[in-house]
């Protein structure tokens, strides 16, 4: 990790946006998304998530937030106390001679406010380097800091040549007993310890969180219709029988939608996917879990008046649909695609709710339409009118996971576990 790197992610969070802090910076908006990325592969978290044209932070971005902030806020301190005096005329003693690199100089924190990032040339400065120029600096020798880091003296005599280039400041100087640290040295070191505390805590953060995830298995599903659903009862039937199993390993499940499910399972956010869909996508494997078949479900007087004119119905109540990402709402689509015509079809109206409890009290109260799985729908205490959309249109939930990431004989242990009753136990294989 960079300094720069840091600098560039905290101007992401601050704006809101991977554009305004490229255009802030003086970055193309590439520059800025890698730099995002390098960040969460070293602290091990997604940072943002899309919202769309813009980013979001994160819950686990926000814990971080202050943290960032105050790297950055150190950074630049770091910067404007390494160039508060002139820049160094000559190499350090004893190292090699590097000409002088040209940078704009950062006017001292608290004199003068610093400009925002971009405005300045940020030097290409690693914490490693600055680990080691601290190690160094406290032990008052190169050969017993490269000993103690098992490195080999000349290695770490060019970093730390790379670093005063970078910086343009002498930063150590030979004595007989060994390295004495310039006044620039001094003024920076406790910037540099204060940087690394920080850079800790958010790196130990995420390898707690890689502990946890090592005994963590991963499994990510469709949004249950609610408490009475068939996927609410088969991830219930699901957990219970896996702790009783492997009461060593936990079971996380998280809901979302079946678009979102797929980019978790690419980048193995997730080891399973329970989607709403009937298909098994390329590059993954997977079994069929189950099918229910959909209704249209609304207004008992609506539905009993125009029962046998479903395009008047349609165009006479508005419908509540999940999110296009979600494999239901696709089959709701086809539905409508096969019954409609063109100009029946722009008579409907669509209301978008990525809630299913929040689209069945739209039809239990408001006098919403919606296409629903009939199973749910009648484990409802006071269900909707319904009426049964045929046999080609229905639910389809399947169990899906990246290829060869394990046997076709997990899977359907893992089916049998979401099947099972709540007296039944079922061995996974480690």
């Amino acid at each position: 990790m960079d300094i720069a790197t840091i600098l560039l992610v905290e101007a992401v969070m601050r704006e809101g946006g991977i554009r305004r802090a490229a255009t802030l910076s003086g970055r193309a908006p590439s520059s800025v998304s890698a730099a995002v990325r390098r960040f969460e592969q070293a602290v091990s978290i997604p940072l943002f998530r899309r919202d769309g044209n813009l980013v979001a932070l994160t819950l686990e971005a926000r814990a971080r937030q202050v943290d960032v902030a105050e790297a950055s806020d150190t950074i630049r301190s770091l910067l404007a106390t390494a160039n508060a005096d002139p820049p160094a005329a000559v190499p350090p003693v004893g190292l090699a001679a590097v000409p002088p690199v040209g940078l704009v100089a950062v006017p001292p924190v608290g004199l003068v406010a610093v400009p925002p990032v971009g405005l300045v040339a940020v030097p290409p400065v690693g914490l490693v380097a600055l680990d080691r120029f601290v190690r160094i600096a406290r032990a008052g020798s190169i050969r017993a800091a490269a000993r103690t880091l098992g490195l080999g003296q000349p290695q770490l005599t060019r970093q730390i040549a790379d670093l005063e280039r970078h910086l343009q400041r002498r930063l150590l100087e030979r004595s007989h007993g060994g390295i004495v640290c310039t006044p620039a040295a001094l003024g920076i070191i406790p910037e540099v310890e204060r940087l690394l505390d920080i850079w800790t805590r958010l790196t130990r953060a995420s390898a707690d969180r890689f502990r946890r995830d090592v005994t963590t298995w991963r499994l990510g599903a469709v949004m249950p219709l609610g408490p009475e659903s068939e996927i609410a009862r088969m991830l219930a039937a699901l957990t219970a029988t896996w702790h009783r199993s492997r009461p060593r390993q936990s079971l996380f499940i998280s809901s979302t939608t079946a678009d979102e499910l797929l980019a978790g399972l690419k980048s193995r956010r997730f080891d399973a996917a329970l989607l709403d869909i009937a298909d098994i996508p390329n590059d993954f494997d997977g079994r069929l879990v189950s099918e229910t078949a959909l209704v249209l479900a609304g207004p008992a007087p609506a539905l009993s008046e125009m029962g046998g004119d479903l395009p008047r119905l349609l165009a006479t109540c508005p419908i509540a649909v999940p999110s296009a990402r979600s494999g239901l709402r696709r089959e709701v689509t086809r539905f409508l695609d096969d019954i409609l015509t063109e100009p029946e079809r722009r008579r409907v109206t669509l209301v978008e709710v990525d809630s299913i409890p929040v689209i069945i009290n739209l039809v239990s109260h408001h006098g919403y339409l919606s296409m629903l799985p009939e199973t749910s729908l009648s484990r409802v205490q006071r269900p909707p009118a319904m009426i049964r959309l045929g046999p080609l249109y229905r639910q389809s939930l399947t169990l899906v996971w990246p290829r060869g990431a394990f046997s076709s004989e997990v899977g359907d242990l893992i089916i049998g576990m979401m099947k099972t009753g709540p007296q039944a136990t079922t061995a996974l294989p480690v």
